[in-house]
């Protein structure tokens, strides 16, 4: 989100985030560089300030980056309840502090109750990096003893410039990618596919874009993206 400062204007406007997302209707939401007591941002705990916009009252953030004054990092909106939430540090030496937000939710739906593990990330900016992250994020211990059969959904901003990252690490650990090479960066004229979503486990995608409206457009310096699923065996 960019600090909920907009990637053409610069002005601090984090209602515009708020009225980009509010028209998806989400039930999860991923954000990345979320402030907690920094000046630019009227030193907002925007997870709080956001997700009380949002109507959404469950909430796990990381402060990863500390500033001279407060921190930023990644940041999980949920309308349904957030248990065993981790932090999983993806630092390399000498290399930004890069971590991953993973939190378990349990969803009633009907007669059923289905587990989801969500994963919040934002990887580094060189391709060895991302790989290494990548690697680390499915040995940690709050994935590598995962059942296969157990729903993920991992997104995020992974600064996958060339495409391949998702191939190369996640689809041979059975992921599959939900909106594939879909370009959101710059927001105003997206030329490189930095964000993806990806999944496992009994999920299929109904739907998967990237919001182009004119306000996602000056909200943020990236587009949102947008993937609805549904279990294989729920109507």
């Amino acid at each position: 989100i960019h600090k909920g400062i907009g990637g053409l204007d610069r002005l601090y406007r984090p209602e515009r985030i708020v009225e980009t997302l509010a028209g998806q209707e989400p039930d999860f939401v991923f954000l990345q560089e979320v402030d907690d007591g920094v000046p630019r941002s009227r030193r907002h705990r925007q997870v709080d300030w956001l997700g009380a916009a949002l109507g959404m009252p469950h909430r796990a953030f990381q402060g990863n980056v500390k500033l001279r004054e407060g921190v930023y990092g990644n940041a999980i909106l949920s309308r349904f309840p957030l248990h065993d939430v981790r932090d999983v540090d993806l630092t390399l030496p000498l290399k930004k502090r890069r971590r991953a937000l993973v939190a378990h939710c349990r969803l009633d739906l009907g007669s059923h109750t289905r587990s989801l593990v969500l994963v919040n990330c934002h990887l580094g900016l060189a391709e060895f990096e991302r790989r290494i992250q990548l690697r680390r994020l499915l040995d940690c211990d709050p994935i590598r003893h995962l059942r296969k059969e157990t729903a993920i959904v991992a997104g995020g901003d992974m600064n996958d410039v060339w495409g391949g990252l998702g191939r190369a690490t996640l689809e041979p650990a059975g992921f599959a990618a939900a909106t594939g090479p879909v370009k959101t960066f710059p927001a105003f004229l997206p030329l490189r596919p930095l964000d993806r979503i990806y999944y496992r486990g009994g999920l299929r995608v109904s739907h998967a874009f990237a919001s182009r409206s004119g306000l996602a457009r000056v909200a943020s310096d990236h587009l949102p993206l947008v993937a609805d699923f549904q279990w294989h065996d729920e109507p």
